[in-house]
């Protein structure tokens, strides 16, 4: 018998102690270009204070832009293990068009973040999502295929800037390709110095007539050397 003096606020299911060994470890995996993968808790709670980012999304195909916003969470805080890890998205704009699937999304994209482990596979989901009426064409000359594959590019930004995910490089031989032609089209486009090779003495300027680079000082007046033209008539 045991005597309880207290009110009682709470129980929990006594278990053996290999159950509760068990439900304290946490499967970390990682390798290749990804970062450790964390299992999170299911009782892990939301904190007062998150901290994220956002960003803008301003797309052709809308009159309206998009902000886009996602929440880390901080865990082993103020440890040598500490990682950010991400939480919550949240996605707001002012055409209500989109309102439908855009509550859908961001619950279930929360969710996935919340449950943790290797969340990285949403990118290529959301990426892999094409518009049946045609794509578009972001300013730089990139092209989208639909609003929710430029979604999975701004996760995809988000887990490369947190260190989820590994910045994309190319290999040698795409740089020294790259390299090649870059130099050809530098090449190609390089100006002639107008005054670097000239047939007509030094200091000369520069014909309002013909453009060229002849008007030298003769016989007290401005005389172009190649039409000739003077301020004197």
């Amino acid at each position: 018998m045991i005597k309880i003096d207290k009110k009682i606020v709470g129980y929990a299911v006594n278990q053996p102690t290999e159950q509760k060994e068990a439900k304290r470890e946490f499967k970390r995996e990682g390798g290749g270009d990804r970062a450790e993968v964390i299992r999170m808790h299911e009782k892990l709670e939301r904190p007062e204070m998150l901290v994220g980012s956002t960003y803008k999304v301003k797309t052709p195909v809308s009159d309206h832009a998009m902000y886009v916003t996602i929440n880390d969470i901080i865990l082993n805080e103020g440890t040598e293990h500490e990682k950010r890890r991400p939480f919550e998205i949240f996605i707001n704009s002012k055409n209500l068009d989109h309102y439908q699937w855009i509550v859908a999304l961001t619950r279930i994209i929360s969710a996935v973040f919340r449950k943790g482990g290797d969340v990285t596979f949403l990118v290529e989901e959301l990426k892999a999502v094409f518009d049946p009426r045609g794509g578009y064409w972001q300013p730089g000359g990139k092209f989208m295929p639909s609003i929710i594959a430029e979604l999975g590019h701004i996760v995809e930004k988000h887990l490369i800037m947190i260190g989820l995910l590994a910045s994309p490089e190319l290999d040698e031989g795409q740089k020294q390709l790259i390299a090649e032609k870059r130099a050809q089209y530098e090449e190609s486009q390089k100006q002639t110095d107008a005054f670097s090779d000239t047939d007509y003495p030094a200091g000369a300027q520069l014909c309002t007539k013909c453009n060229t680079t002849a008007v030298i000082m003769m016989d007290g007046c401005m005389t172009c050397l190649s039409c000739g033209d003077s301020k004197c008539g």
